[in-house]
Order: structure tokens, then sequence, then C-alpha cells
């Protein structure tokens, strides 16, 4: 038997056809992942949602702590892993940080899930 002939029959015994789309590349992985785990928080879900309900569609960062009922320390940083995921954008205004969604993150965040 040649090497083609033994590709042939290696082939037709696999359990199955090999993928017909691209597997996901190690870039992809950890983008992906780290908007999972971003989300994978029940305060950070919180914040998306009351930054998302508030005026303008944005709010700031002296209104999330109450709602949460966590510290400022702990807020802020949920708060950066949520703008290191892409989600949130942050813009300094004096003293105060308000935050808002990044149009079109949170559905790029599940389209990117969907087509795994």
């Amino acid at each position: 038997m040649n090497a083609v002939q033994a590709l042939e029959t290696a082939t037709a015994d696999a359990c199955c056809a090999p993928a017909a789309r691209p597997l996901l590349g190690a870039e992809d992985a950890q983008d992906r992942a780290r908007i999972l785990k971003a989300l994978s928080d029940p305060n950070r879900l919180r914040l998306l949602s009351i930054v998302k309900s508030g005026d303008g569609g944005e709010a700031c960062v002296c209104d999330l702590t109450e709602p949460l009922d966590l510290g400022q320390p702990t807020v802020s940083h949920h708060l950066k892993i949520l703008v290191d995921a892409g989600l949130l954008s942050r813009e300094k205004r004096g003293t105060w940080a308000y935050y808002s969604l990044v149009p079109g993150a949170l559905e790029a965040a599940s389209e990117s899930i969907l087509a795994l």
C-alpha cells in the first residue's frame, strides 16, 4: 500500500469528516474569553444594565455603588474589567468618570459567541 492509499484508508476509517469551517484561532479565543469572563460576573452584568438604562445611556461612577451595595474600589475594579473587555467606555468629566456602552459591543459579543 502506498502513502496515498494509506491516507485514503485512514480518512475512511476516521470517526467523522474534518471540520468544513476554519477553527478558532488562539488570538480570537483570547478575545472571546476576555469578553465572556467580563460577562460572567453578576455584578458586572448589573453594571451594564444600570449604565444602559441611565440618562443618555451613561452613568456616573458616583451612581453605581449604591445599587450594587458594593464599595467604590470594588465597583471601579468591575468597571475596569468591562472597559478592558471593550464593553464600556470611560469619559472623565472633572472629578467624576462617566461610563457608557460601546456602540455595538454587546451585539458583537453575542454574535461572536454564537459563531462558535
